[in-house]
């Protein structure tokens, strides 16, 4: 094979990996391809344990498999708003909103090697991620994933576990 036609073809597959990050670690990310349904997420300080979106949360997953991710959190129990607008939420209806639900979506790469996924966010509830990398650690156990942040955005470590939707 010609010097040029080697460069050609790595080339194309950057390319192509470039397109679709997911590709970038193809076992890691076949595992994660799919949606997941949030079973929980705790927080630990100082010992304790903690359920920021309460003991039941709601949350989906998506991660497509062309390397697009989109997150959704939300705790059940969020009061409703009195004026039944969203626009028109009072200061204690909206602290509530935000203190209770996260959501945010981008695009991700697969570590296989390090076992960790980052996400490259676009739009997020919380603005302070907006045009960051995030990493997280995953464990893949069957049909449950399992993901640590050391330093969620409330500033303390994190465990998330998902359950796949079949």
């Amino acid at each position: 094979m010609r010097l040029l036609d080697k460069f050609m073809t790595v080339a194309a597959a950057v390319a192509v990996s470039a397109m679709h990050p997911a590709i970038a670690d193809a076992q890691a990310a076949k595992e994660l391809v799919g949606t997941w349904s949030l079973v929980s997420e705790t927080y630990e300080q100082n010992g304790k344990t903690i359920q920021p979106y309460g003991s039941n949360p709601k949350g989906i997953q998506i991660f497509g498999d062309d390397g697009r991710v989109a997150v959704i959190i939300v705790n059940p129990d969020l009061p409703k708003f009195a004026s039944d607008s969203r626009v028109a939420g009072t200061a204690e209806e909206n602290k509530a909103v935000v203190q209770g639900s996260l959501a945010y979506f981008g695009t991700y790469t697969v570590d296989d090697a390090g076992k960790t996924w980052s996400v490259q966010i676009e739009g997020a509830t919380f603005p302070n991620w907006m045009g960051r990398s995030e990493k997280r650690t995953i464990a893949i156990t069957g049909d449950v994933l399992t993901i640590s942040n050391p330093k969620a955005s409330a500033g303390l470590a994190a465990t998330l576990v998902w359950k796949r939707v079949k």
